[in-house]
C-alpha cells in the first residue's frame, strides 16, 4: 500500500454507492408517498381521474431508478484484485452525493407539487397541464445530478497503475 492508495481508500467508494442509493431512494419514497396521498384524496371524488394522476408517482420511481444506475457504476469500479487510489475513492464518494441529494431535492419538490396539483386538478382540470410541466422541472433536477455524477465516475477512468508510482 502507497500514500495514494492507503487501505481505507475504498470505504469512500462505498460510501458514493450507498448515498446515491439511500438518498435518492428516500426522495423517491417520499415523493411516492406525498403524491399517493393527494391521488387517494382524489379517487374519492372523481375516480376517472385517477389514471392521469398517477405522473407524480411515476415521475418519483424514476429518481430510485438514477440512484441504482449510478450505485451500480460505482460498485463496478471496486475490486478486492485491484488497488483503488484515494482519489477515486473521493470522486465515487462525490459522484454518490451528487446524485443522491439531487435525487432527494427531486423527490421532495415532486412530492410536494404532486400531492398539491392532484388536489387541484378535482376542481379545475386545466391544472393538469401546468401539473406536468413544474414535475418535469422538478425531475431535472435528480437528472442534473445524475449527468454530473457520471461525469465524475468517468474521471476515474485511467487511474490504473497509480498505486504502484
Amino acid at each position: 500500500m502507497s500514500e495514494l492508495c492507503p487501505p481505507f481508500a475504498p470505504f469512500f467508494g462505498f460510501a458514493g454507492v450507498a448515498s446515491a442509493m439511500v438518498f435518492s431512494t428516500v426522495g423517491a419514497a417520499y415523493g411516492t408517498s406525498k403524491a399517493g396521498i393527494g391521488i387517494t384524496g382524489l379517487g374519492t371524488f372523481k375516480p376517472e381521474l385517477l389514471m392521469k394522476s398517477l405522473i407524480p408517482v411515476v415521475m418519483s420511481g424514476i429518481i430510485a431508478v438514477y440512484g441504482l444506475v449510478v450505485s451500480v457504476l460505482i460498485a463496478g469500479g471496486l475490486s478486492p484484485q485491484i488497488e483503488y487510489s484515494l482519489y477515486a475513492g473521493f470522486i465515487h464518494l462525490a459522484a454518490g452525493l451528487s446524485c443522491g441529494f439531487t435525487g432527494l431535492a427531486a423527490g421532495y419538490a415532486i412530492g410536494i407539487v404532486g400531492d398539491a396539483c392532484v388536489r387541484a386538478y378535482v376542481y379545475e382540470s386545466r391544472i393538469f397541464v401546468t401539473m406536468v410541466l413544474i414535475l418535469i422541472f422538478a425531475e431535472v433536477l435528480g437528472l442534473y445530478g445524475l449527468i454530473v455524477a457520471l461525469i465524475l465516475n468517468t474521471r476515474t477512468s485511467g487511474l490504473d497503475g497509480v498505486c504502484s508510482l
